[in-house]
């Protein structure tokens, strides 16, 4: 069942009525073809008596067609103030079931806007909550590592069961977001979304649609959080093994595993070959999900035994000059241990030391 909205004026008159011009600096391009708005609601799912929370809505084009359904509350959020004036006329045709947050989403705890009464348990079916948007491409990237960090972390809209996604991005990054093992667009993003969340690539926008059209393609992407991630870790251990291991893609993961440790000890390199059992030469791009849960295993385990490991970071001078203080520190340690008991237990002292 569809609602129906009284009279309004277009959204192409909402533009021209209140001066709007989408800003570069932004990354702002707007969706004025109502079909498409429709296809991208519709491929979000069933929406009725859900609450839908709406990311960047600019001038309302799928603010209008989300208002057409039968949904019980949408909240926009925007940060642009210039789009308030048109959303309002937009929440006043809604009678009560729209609301407007005029703030950045990137600061935005969207926990404090959804209702206590559409929480799911986590193994059960999603939520009927719903996030929905066609993100700036300057915010698109970043926002969506820090949405998979909450869903690692169960917090935000996930606190209240496993919620979906629904979000446009480049073509481009939603190829990478989509890409499986072998192909040449696999990437760090590939793994971080793969572990914890289904993902589908609904459809193309092809990027005249917009205005002012970018000049590159636009694709709409549902993610699904998974029950389990396939890589059973904190988000974090996982993000920094993903980060070395495709920095440099197209080297040998001999190589890209190396950066994870001090160069004066590449023995934790070979450990972390030896106990994997994966082929020193094979691209990180050639790598399963299953051969990255290996590694995320053996790399937790030298943490585990060498704590002050997870916190290297071999671009960081200052970060390398704390290391070494403390392998002098953890030196001295074993030393004044030899000479006082005749024996050592490293794992005690490295603990102390971190």
């Amino acid at each position: 069942m569809r609602m129906r909205l009284p009279p309004l004026p277009t959204v192409g008159e909402i533009i021209r009525l209140y001066r709007l011009r989408a800003k570069k600096h932004l990354s702002q391009n707007f969706l004025l073809d109502l079909n498409l708005t429709k296809k991208i609601v519709c491929s979000a799912g069933k929406l009725d008596n859900g609450f839908v929370c709406e990311v960047g809505p600019g001038p309302g084009g799928i603010t209008r067609s989300l208002l057409e359904t039968n949904l019980r509350q949408l909240v926009v959020i925007e940060k642009d103030r210039r789009f308030v004036p048109g959303l309002q006329l937009l929440a006043d045709a809604a009678e009560g079931r729209m609301a407007i947050v005029h703030g950045d989403i990137l600061l935005c705890d969207l926990s404090s806007v959804i209702p206590q009464d559409v929480a799911r348990p986590w193994e059960d079916n999603s939520p009927n909550i719903h996030l929905i948007g066609n993100l700036p491409f300057n915010v698109s990237t970043p926002l969506i590592i820090r949405w998979l960090e909450e869903i690692s972390n169960k917090t935000g809209p996930w606190k209240f069961g496993r919620t979906k996604l629904t979000l446009t991005f480049q073509k481009e990054v939603a190829e990478r977001m989509v890409a499986r093992t072998l192909s040449k667009q696999r990437c760090r993003l590939s793994v971080m979304c793969q572990n914890l969340c289904d993902i589908h690539l609904k459809f193309i926008i092809p990027g005249k649609a917009f205005v002012p059209p970018p000049k590159v393609d636009v694709a709409v992407v549902q993610f699904i959080p998974r029950v389990k991630p396939m890589i059973n870790h904190p988000f974090k251990l996982v993000e920094k093994v993903c980060r070395h291991l495709f920095h440099f893609r197209n080297k040998h993961c001999k190589h890209t595993l190396a950066t994870l440790f001090p160069p004066d000890m590449p023995e934790l390199t070979a450990e972390m070959l030896e106990e994997t059992g994966i082929n020193p030469e094979t691209r990180s791009y050639m790598l399963s999900m299953g051969d990255m849960s290996k590694f995320c295993d053996t790399y937790r385990s030298i943490c585990d035994r060498i704590p002050f490991m997870l916190e290297y970071n071999y671009r960081d001078p200052e970060n390398i000059k704390k290391y070494h203080n403390k392998r002098i520190m953890v030196t001295e340690m074993l030393e004044d241990r030899i000479l006082n008991d005749g024996i050592t237990d490293d794992e005690d002292v490295l603990s102390k030391a971190s």
